[in-house]
């Protein structure tokens, strides 16, 4: 497995959106201890807490306060920061949210995929943009094997189908004007990053499996678990985050090669119920903790989903390092030193550092 070369990150000018939500915070952390020179570019912290703040996230960075459908900013501060590389994960990631705001979702997800690139293409110094997507991009027909980074696009829910158009404008964006030589002789390279259910601690989102569960045992209450025959591909943020930094590294040293669809799924034996999830965390918890199922229908939400990440293994060398159970017992493990009034940064610092230690043996 190849480890996070910190000589080729160290200096390295680095533009990040959705630098204070859930994995925005995460990867900003990273970055910090790699040596990069990180600005980022987004709204507030989406919830309160959160580990943007606990973090203190903003102390060794450029954190600017900015909205994503904000064209002219976005491109004013890219033209001030002049990255390197821009890594793209601002946006409205929730799919029950998304059925009650389809207009802010699009919005954000669509239109604010057009501007970063946009603004991208017309920033001199860009060498490599990884957008984030998701696994829910996909036309899920919820068949037993995992979708490949050529299955059809498609999407149910307004959240889902906002991914998979910001697939499809990435794509376009990539053939109209980024295979071009630029001023700098130097083509724009630029891939999309499509990941599983992503967990870890810090997550406070509403409607989500573990923050729900977490949030409910902190509080002595018995979790309200909806779906729990529902499959997804679970995987712990710093191996989703780990995809993210390989990805960026080739699409700056090896341009072209790399600008493609990328999925980063844990092996299909990680793909859990929910009901399975619950028990896990319940178990790891302690003797307080129980959860009940509820019939909350009235949004659709996918039964089945997996990914097929052969690619990024044969090609990038990457692989989903943590097994669910170690990846719940991180995240238990963070919640419960958030609890004890921890160093948050120092605690999630040092998860990082024993990631490193895990993809460097």
């Amino acid at each position: 497995m190849p480890g996070i070369h910190k000589e080729f990150w160290k200096g390295k000018r680095v533009f990040l959106t959705g630098h204070t939500g859930f994995k925005g915070s995460w990867l900003s952390l990273w970055l910090q201890r790699l040596g990069v020179e990180l600005s980022g570019y987004a709204l507030q912290a989406p919830t309160q807490p959160s580990l943007f703040e606990l973090g203190h996230v903003a102390s060794k960075m450029n954190s600017v306060t900015g909205d994503i459908r904000d064209l002219k900013k976005l491109s004013e501060t890219l033209n001030i920061v002049r990255p390197e590389i821009v890594i793209h994960m601002a946006a409205q990631p929730l799919v029950r949210y998304s059925y009650i705001e389809p207009v802010e979702t699009y919005a954000t997800n669509v239109m604010g995929t057009v501007n970063i690139l946009e603004a991208s293409r017309n920033t001199p110094g860009v060498r490599a943009l990884v957008n984030v997507t998701t696994d829910k991009c996909y036309e899920n027909r919820e068949w037993i094997w995992g979708y490949r980074e050529h299955d059809r696009l498609g999407g149910y829910d307004p959240y889902s189908s906002s991914k998979a158009c910001a697939e499809l404008i990435t794509a376009a964006y990539r053939t109209s004007y980024f295979g071009a030589k630029r001023e700098s002789s130097v083509a724009l390279a630029i891939a999309t990053a499509r990941a599983g259910n992503i967990i870890g601690g810090g997550d406070w989102a509403k409607d989500r499996l573990i923050p729900d569960i977490i949030g409910a045992f902190s509080q002595n209450e018995p979790a309200v678990i909806r779906n729990p025959q529902a499959t997804r591909p679970w995987q712990h943020v710093l191996d989703a985050l780990y995809g993210y930094l390989l990805l960026a590294e080739q699409l700056f040293l090896n341009g072209q090669k790399f600008s493609a669809a990328w999925n980063f799924g844990p092996d299909g034996r990680e793909s859990r119920t929910v009901a399975w999830i619950a028990d896990t965390i319940t178990r790891s918890w302690g003797s307080t903790a129980t959860w009940q199922a509820v019939d909350q229908s009235g949004y659709h939400e996918a039964a089945s989903l997996n990914l097929d990440a052969t690619q990024a293994r044969s090609e990038l060398g990457w692989e989903s390092i943590l097994g669910l159970d170690q990846a719940i017992d991180l995240t238990v493990k963070w919640a419960k030193a958030y609890q004890s009034d921890r160093d948050m940064r120092e605690f999630t610092t040092q998860q990082i550092v024993s990631y490193e230690k895990l993809i460097s043996q």
